[in-house]
């Protein structure tokens, strides 16, 4: 595995290529935030922004959300999939936040996870874009590119969160993640685009996996957005 030194130069070549990563679930409060990415589990940041403009109209915060009817909700989040376990979790993490957090959505790790459907990941998203505290959310992508690259290792989420933490100072983790993300989606894909990829000749995955057969060298080629 990579030295936190070199670990920090790889994500500072991949947010050359990556300048825009964020997000890319749109909300307006952590709560909504909260709701986005507890919606996106097993479906798509595109396919959440569709439902989520009628579904925060109609339910615009944890006070309204919480006496929210399952069906009503199921009917607004179907097309995301899993919609009646992610309408239950929702319903169950409103009605939580209002009986303990007065509506609010708290910005501490361990109060987050208490609430329904919400994990590490969901919770370090939250804490990361719409609280101001340091987090680093750590996905299928994450684990695919971190591991490639060979600045993780391992398959697990949390020994992988903390391995990235301990190499990068906290105000660096939640851009780290985004970017980390972004690059999963865009080019180091399950099949990546090696010759697109501004990291490439620090990959151990390149250098082990897809090197040793290719035919001559490549030259860097510039993503197309």
């Amino acid at each position: 595995m990579k030295t936190a030194r070199d670990t920090r130069a790889v994500l500072d070549k991949l947010e050359t290529q990556h300048p825009d990563a964020d997000t890319e679930l749109r909300y307006t409060t952590p709560f909504e935030l909260l709701v986005a990415t507890i919606l996106s589990a097993q479906s798509t940041d595109a396919r959440v922004n569709m439902v989520t403009p009628a579904l925060f109209k109609k339910f615009p915060d944890a006070k309204a959300m919480a006496k929210a009817k399952p069906a009503v909700l199921e009917k607004l989040i179907h097309s995301t999939g899993f919609y009646r376990a992610k309408a239950k979790s929702v319903i169950g993490a409103a009605q939580k936040l209002v009986a303990e957090h007065g509506g609010d959505v708290p910005a501490e790790m361990d109060k987050l996870v208490e609430l329904p459907g919400v994990g590490r990941k969901t919770a370090n998203v939250v804490l990361g874009h719409a609280l101001g505290v340091p987090g680093l959310p750590v996905d299928r992508h994450v684990l695919r590119v971190s591991n490639r690259i060979g600045i993780a290792e391992g398959d697990d989420p949390v020994a992988v969160e903390d391995q990235l933490c301990k190499a990068l100072p906290k105000e660096r983790w939640t851009r780290a993640s985004d970017t980390l993300i972004l690059h999963g989606r865009r080019i180091c894909k399950p099949k990546p685009l090696c010759d697109q990829c501004v990291v490439r000749d620090d990959c151990d995955y390149f250098r082990l996996v897809i090197a040793p057969g290719s035919r001559g060298p490549k030259t860097f080629r510039k993503p197309r957005r």
